[in-house]
């Protein structure tokens, strides 16, 4: 098997090392990741400006561009072949509910997806300095050594979100939707050393859908929460709703 490593930390995050040290016991590995930290970058694409890409080791490559943008390089024609299967994490703080709609991390799976491969995103969800990536490496790993008995859809990305314990302590994966958080805080405006007015994006709000079959319940459970992902945006139930509102119906 071969497969593709991405994240949205940048390539000399903790999260990408340990997850590509855990997936090189069982596959090939290619790491093409942001040359920085990229978080929430989201599924942009750079289109008005060329891509560098700087080869920092044998199938390690940085890229000053998005996550999308690595991932949608490697798999367009910067690789000579096409992997398995694309790996983005681990990233370093959760990915749940409506955080995969702002996430480099999930983003760059998804660009995996949107080219015809299968994807796993992965996050790290505790508070402060975060330890235990190796937790969440093992989890990914037994995904893809699943992968061997039975292969995911390739359009499917799976989100897997795990507690920052021990793995001797992880009370077993679950499979759940995403829940849904409380409005974020508000903005948090401070002064600059010039005496300008700056502003910071306020912390999100917590899980206001945290009950039981969600991601954000597994995680209060101590338990790898993996959501299956689909792109398809369309509210398909309100179609012919929307169509009589369109009529004057």
């Amino acid at each position: 098997m071969k497969i593709l490593v991405s994240n949205d930390d940048g390539y000399l995050a903790t999260g990408i090392q340990v997850l590509t040290e855990a997936l090189e016991a069982v596959a090939e590995v290619v790491v093409v990741a942001p040359d920085r930290n990229r978080s929430a970058a989201s599924n942009s694409l750079t289109v008005q400006n060329p891509l560098r890409v700087t080869e920092v080791a044998r199938s390690r490559y940085r890229v000053d561009g998005t996550p999308s943008d690595c991932v949608h390089l490697a798999l367009t024609g910067f690789l000579d072949f096409e992997p398995d299967l694309v790996v983005s994490g681990i990233n370093h703080g959760a990915n749940l509910g409506d955080d995969v709609i702002y996430s480099g991390t999930v983003a760059a799976a998804m660009e995996g997806r949107f080219l015809g491969l299968p994807a796993i995103a992965v996050s790290l969800v505790g508070e402060g300095r975060l330890t235990h990536f190796d937790t969440a490496a093992r989890v990914v790993t037994g995904l893809i050594e699943r992968l061997g008995e039975r292969s995911l859809a390739k359009d499917l990305t799976l989100n897997v979100n795990v507690p920052d314990i021990p793995f001797a302590e992880l009370k077993g994966v679950e499979a759940t939707r995403l829940g849904f958080r409380h409005k974020s805080e508000s903005v948090i405006r401070e002064r600059d050393p010039y005496g300008r007015t700056i502003y910071w994006v306020g912390p999100a709000g917590k899980g206001a859908d945290a009950g039981p079959g969600t991601d954000f319940h597994a995680i209060a459970a101590k338990a790898a929460a993996v959501t299956p992902l689909q792109v398809d945006l369309t509210r398909h139930e309100a179609v012919g709703d929307l169509a009589g509102w369109l009529n004057g119906g």
